[in-house]
């Protein structure tokens, strides 16, 4: 039985993993681009869209996590119902309650891995990402110096440069003006220039060479001018406002124990933020549990009728974990909002969902010849030879 159960390990753990890298890529490329254009566009370092990637990941891996596992399961027995492997396992005596044994291997630690996931680093990753777009919309990060147009860096500098060279570190063609306290303006053109760090940290030299300089003044009865060689430019660097604590007005943020003090042990200081700390902490519990079904649901739609190859079972159980999903987040809402009870909203359609599939296992385990979905796969099927008639009239016409 060993043999078997390492056999079935290998036919499993392939797809499994297969399906949860092409799961988290997909999510990822999905997210990649729009990121690119807001970071572009708020004029941060195009390096901080791979660590907001990075951020998103886990909330990835708590959706790709579930899917994967059960395309892994299903796949694996799909391939022994095709090639007979599992009528002969069958026929000697190793039933689907024995061969639940593998899958099972698999669902209780990525049970466990997803509950960390989805009750301590998703809240702390999500934190993270909230506060990488407040450091771009904010400035913490670096502005990106746009060549050939007016940058405004802050509320009292304006910069234009033609040329950039090193990595933005020569720059060339330099128009700059800065507004200082006491009502004094300074404009100066220059040939080339560079900033330079001071022991200030809220301040940087702005070293200007071979150009002129304007000063104006109300305290001046005209402009000065004046032309330089070379020319230190105090530019003082605009406040930056510090980022919200975590979990301060956002649940998402909470970590699992957090959610459970504030929903139910007395630490929510208004009625809503109770309803939303019940609401997330249900939310993640059922989306968790929901794993324990999902080898029955696998192997119910893995296994195609007699003399039939149809993928339809592969449709279906992707169609039914999605929903499902998007189930939990409407009642997830509904409880934040107070119409249904977080509770109740949550965990029924989580019973109804174990249920069906329950039922769907036993018909194909229990019952001879039993296909839990043998009248959508029939009905399928005579759609496609509806289809395949059609096709040849179509081209004729």
């Amino acid at each position: 039985m060993g043999l078997i159960d390492r056999y079935l390990a290998r036919s499993i753990a392939v797809p499994l993993i297969g399906s949860l890298v092409l799961a988290a890529m997909l999510l990822v490329l999905d997210k990649m681009l729009r990121l690119f254009q807001f970071v572009v566009a708020a004029g941060g370092p195009v390096s901080v869209v791979w660590r907001m990637l990075a951020n998103l990941l886990p909330e990835y891996l708590s959706l790709g996590i579930p899917i994967g596992l059960m395309l892994g399961i299903l796949l694996a027995f799909r391939k022994l119902a095709l090639s007979s492997e599992l009528d002969a396992l069958r026929g000697i005596g190793i039933g689907f309650g024995r061969l639940l044994r593998v899958p099972y291997m698999f669902a209780v630690p990525l049970l466990l891995l997803n509950l960390f996931i989805v009750g301590y680093l998703e809240p702390y990753t999500h934190y993270r990402y909230e506060g990488l777009r407040f450091d771009l919309k904010s400035g913490a990060l670096g502005a990106a110096i746009k060549v050939g147009e007016f940058n405004q860096l802050g509320k009292r500098l304006t910069l234009r440069i033609e040329r950039s060279e090193e990595k933005g570190i020569r720059l060339h063609g330099i128009f700059v003006q800065t507004d200082q306290p006491g009502g004094m303006s300074v404009a100066a053109t220059a040939e080339q220039g560079r900033f330079l760090s001071t022991d200030d940290p809220d301040t940087i030299l702005f070293r200007l060479t071979k150009g002129r300089l304007i000063q104006d003044s109300p305290k001046f009865p005209a402009p000065r001018t004046l032309a330089f060689d070379s020319y230190d430019l105090p530019i003082n660097l605009p406040s930056i406002d510090q980022f919200r604590r975590r979990g301060g007005s956002e649940s998402d943020e909470l970590y699992l124990h957090e959610l459970w003090r504030v929903g139910y042990g007395g630490g929510a200081t208004s009625e809503h933020r109770l309803l939303e700390a019940q609401s997330t902490f249900n939310f993640r519990l059922v989306e968790v549990l929901m794993m324990l079904v999902l080898p029955l649901l696998a192997i119910a739609l893995a296994v195609p009728p007699k003399r039939s190859s149809s993928g339809l079972g592969i449709f279906v159980a992707i169609l039914i974990v999605v929903a499902y999903h998007k189930i939990n987040q409407y009642a997830q809402q509904a409880g934040t909002n107070g119409q249904l009870s977080p509770f109740l909203a949550l965990w029924i359609p989580l019973l109804l969902y174990a249920a069906i599939i329950f039922w769907m296992y036993h018909v194909l385990a229990h019952k001879p010849g039993g296909q839990p979905i043998g009248a959508l796969d029939k009905g399928a099927a005579r759609a496609a030879k509806f289809v395949r008639r059609l096709l040849p009239k179509s081209r004729a016409a």
